[in-house]
């Protein structure tokens, strides 16, 4: 990967930076704008973050005025979304040659690996499914 002004960042990580604002991923965030890093995502990127709001609010975890903060936070990042039909067809083929157990996660994958960028992801599930195959450019933030 050699395009390292660009990365391609998940919903995990949006929610994560939005909503709980840990350490390392704040860190990580500051760092990145600092160097002026753009980021990229697929175009399901904020239908996730929704569903992931929305499950933290059904469950109790945080109030309606946090989830509209958070989402207000989170659509107010500078992501670019990009939806094309090479990624939904890449997404497929990397979900099953992966054994991964949806395909959404297969989208980030499947752009990063386009567009020649390094993909960040805070969900330790999806690191350790694909650590076996030893993507250097599939980054984790733990």
């Amino acid at each position: 990967m050699n395009n390292s002004s660009t990365v391609c960042v998940d919903a995990n990580i949006v929610v994560r930076l939005v909503l709980f604002a840990e350490d390392k991923i704040q860190a990580r965030w500051k760092r990145w704008e600092s160097d002026e890093v753009q980021f990229v995502a697929p175009s399901l990127l904020h239908y996730e973050v929704v569903n992931s709001l929305h499950q933290y609010q059904k469950g109790g975890q945080i109030s309606a005025p946090t989830l509209e903060r958070a989402l207000e936070a989170a659509l107010g990042l500078p992501i670019d979304l990009v939806d094309d039909n090479h990624i939904h067809r890449r997404a497929m083929v990397l979900a099953a040659q992966y054994g991964l157990p949806a395909a959404y996660d297969a989208h980030y994958l499947a752009l990063a690996e386009w567009m020649g960028i390094e993909f960040w992801t805070a969900d330790k599930k999806l690191i350790n499914t694909l650590k076996p195959f030893k993507f250097d450019w599939v980054k984790g933030i733990e």
